[in-house]
């Protein structure tokens, strides 16, 4: 506002406080009492404040270490909203550092208003009242645009008012802590269902989907499959020799077979194909997108000839599969794909040990 703009008569004493006081402000604890955040209890304060008293204006401050914190008004016109001021250099500091209420009829009579402040604004006379007395984390002022005492019913309604601000705000600390709490044990609690889950559908030694966790995704594939009109295969794994490699190197020996094997299925395959370890020397792998001349056992036994050509291991690694091939738009069960891939697979391990002898 201008400073030349006229505002209402000055030097007029304005009617006491509305009747109904004490009603106003039980009703506003219950509505504090309600409040689960700072900006609902700001909202519900402001308005009471000057209901309380019926003033031309009302703020609510806060304290931020040294400084006073112009949280919220409702006021006629523009007051201090969102500034910061100096504990020491503003009214409401006086208040807080004080630990008392203040009672000005004429701000510009009293040494402690910073007059350059005000004179932009109505204000002519004030209360301001601590938030909380001991240790005050905030206060409330009162303004009017013309001089006026208040009344001592009207400065004890605003300290009432105050003394309920206090509690309500140390309430909505509480109850948001205990909210963090809840909320970080949820998490916890999600976090231990999500891991419980994980593991029920992950083979502990390799890490690959284990035999619930394939059938469940390859299910899930099966039916996308059939719904874009795309092929798929499926391929049927056996390791050829790991109980040769247990008796002659030892279980550690075998598991890390496994584990390798694990590992040259991971990365011959996409991260959109399902591969699992099914138990024992078993593994599946259902391969998206595929059709009938496409090779995948081809491409394993490239990947695996690559890993033995590292000659790392004092044995190598060899696998029996089976592929078989589930054409586009074809509705088929994965027991019934798996079934016939494993047969087939028995039958390359078969012709295998009647070309080289045992590949158990």
């Amino acid at each position: 506002m201008d400073v030349d703009t006229p505002v209402r008569p000055t030097n007029a004493v304005r009617s006491a406080a509305p009747p109904g006081g004490m009603a106003l402000l039980l009703q506003v604890v219950q509505e504090l009492s309600l409040a689960r955040d700072l900006p609902t209890v700001q909202e519900i304060v402001r308005h009471a404040a000057r209901r309380l008293t019926g003033c031309d204006g009302a703020t609510f401050v806060l304290r931020d270490e040294s400084r006073c914190f112009y949280a919220d008004e409702d006021a006629i016109e523009p007051l201090w909203k969102g500034m910061r001021f100096p504990l020491e250099a503003c009214i409401s500091g006086w208040a807080m550092l004080n630990r008392q209420a203040a009672v000005i009829p004429d701000i510009y009579a009293d040494a402690r208003i910073p007059h350059e402040a005000y004179r932009p604004t109505f204000v002519k006379s004030l209360v301001m009242v601590p938030i909380r007395t001991r240790d005050p984390i905030g206060a409330i002022g009162n303004y009017w645009a013309c001089e006026r005492v208040p009344t001592a019913e009207e400065v004890q309604l605003l300290q009432a008012l105050a003394d309920c601000t206090s509690i309500a705000m140390e309430n909505v600390q509480v109850y948001q802590s205990l909210e963090r709490r809840v909320d970080e044990r949820t998490s916890e609690l999600q976090q231990a269902y999500d891991e419980i889950h994980r593991l029920s559908l992950t083979d502990e030694l390799t890490g690959l989907n284990n035999r619930r966790g394939f059938q469940l995704l390859a299910e899930q594939a099966l039916r996308q499959a059939t719904r874009l009109g795309i092929g798929s295969s499926l391929m049927f794994v056996d390791l050829d020799g790991l109980k040769r490699v247990n008796d002659e190197f030892g279980h550690e020996a075998g598991d890390a077979l496994l584990v390798e094997a694990a590992s040259v299925l991971r990365h011959t395959f996409r991260g959109s194909d399902i591969v699992a370890r099914l138990g024992g020397d078993e593994f599946c792998v259902l391969v998206l997108d595929t059709h009938a001349h496409d090779r995948v056992d081809q491409r394993l036994q490239h990947a695996i000839e690559r890993f033995n050509a590292e000659g790392r291991r004092p044995y190598m690694l060899s696998a029996s599969t089976g592929v078989v091939h589930h054409a586009a738009g074809e509705r088929v069960a994965l027991d019934e794909l798996t079934a016939a891939a494993d047969a087939l697979m028995y039958e390359h391990k078969r012709n295998k040990a009647s070309r080289f002898g045992a590949v158990a």
